[in-house]
């Protein structure tokens, strides 16, 4: 991770020392997450691109079809959202990832399954979890997210909607049918022309979602949704989500927040939906997205996901009795 300190200290340098902004401010804070998020987004995307680029090399779309389309549509959702599990990617660098398993010609609600779990549930917010308010938040969150995963999966594939996913993204599966006979100067310079490719289609969808990320995250007071969401109020779990949605974070980022929220008495249902929403269903996610897929489909991915969060929150808060 010492890549990642060493974009932090020029996120540093640039916000105080090239720009002169006053540590602390509301300004500050937003430039200094705009450079850092965006610089960092930009790198995962190129490693994470080029690697999967080279891995895909060697296998063909009809490879990976079978791996996660089996017999049992189901259990290629459930493959799909373990997988999620275990790549440590915020929202909007696992989106490679998702193109990779759509240009292969997984199903759609297999895809959308790794989507939902990959940003959803991680483990280090699970470790962190566990540290810090026990086994049973920390068993529930990764239950939680994976059911979430995978039934937002099956409901999109019951909806057949492949023909809202933007064309270009099939324009490479003809590159990988004949990958395993590939030399690895043609990988390398495949996996190099597709990483240019994707990051030329979706940069400004980058540099936009994070900007508005960002403002928020510099503007938005912390003691916003403990006001407006506190322990009492029967709206708190669907206000605590669509107040996350804007926001952009990692788990691991969003947990010392969820920590300050449950000890300022909002209920542990309510602090994990919004921690679910940050992760699993962040604007500028939606606008990276936006490049790939069309309107409708965002919006129908939203609210599936969005109301299995909201229903989960409420559940949390039933069984917990407020986070006791």
């Amino acid at each position: 991770m010492s890549i990642f300190y060493s974009v932090k200290l020029l996120a540093d340098w640039l916000t105080y020392s090239v720009f002169h902004l006053t540590p602390k401010t509301l300004l500050a804070e937003a430039v200094n997450f705009f450079i850092y998020d965006t610089i960092k987004v930009l790198i995962l995307l190129v490693i994470i691109i080029f690697i999967i680029s080279i891995i895909r090399s060697f296998f063909p779309p009809e490879k990976i079809r079978s791996i996660l389309s089996k017999k049992n549509k189901y259990l290629g959702n459930f493959l799909a959202a373990a997988l999620g599990i275990i790549t440590p990617f915020c929202s909007c660098s696992a989106i490679p990832l998702f193109l990779g398993f759509v240009e292969a010609g997984v199903p759609l609600g297999v895809t959308f399954s790794f989507l939902v779990a990959s940003p959803m549930i991680n483990e280090i917010a699970l470790i962190l979890l566990l540290g810090m308010f026990g086994w049973k938040i920390a068993l529930i969150y990764i239950l939680s997210g994976l059911i979430i995963a995978i039934l937002s999966g099956i409901a999109i594939d019951k909806l057949s909607v492949e023909d809202l996913i933007e064309s270009f993204v099939f324009n490479n599966i003809k590159d990988t049918e004949n990958g395993v006979k590939m030399t690895w100067k043609d990988r390398i310079f495949y996996a190099k022309r597709y990483t240019v490719d994707i990051i030329k289609n979706v940069w400004i969808y980058i540099f936009f979602g994070i900007g508005i990320g960002a403002w928020i995250h510099g503007y938005v007071p912390a003691d916003f949704l403990v006001r407006y969401a506190g322990a009492d109020k029967w709206y708190a779990v669907p206000l605590a989500t669509i107040i996350g949605i804007p926001l952009y974070s990692n788990a691991a980022g969003v947990i010392p927040l969820v920590s300050a929220l449950t000890e300022k008495g909002v209920a542990m249902g309510t602090t994990l939906a919004f921690m679910m929403a940050v992760t699993g269903l962040s604007l500028p996610e939606f606008i990276i997205l936006k490049k790939v897929m069309k309107t409708k489909l965002i919006l129908i991915f939203a609210g599936i996901v969005g109301i299995g969060i909201i229903l989960t929150g409420y559940l949390f808060n039933l069984v917990l009795k407020g986070g006791g």
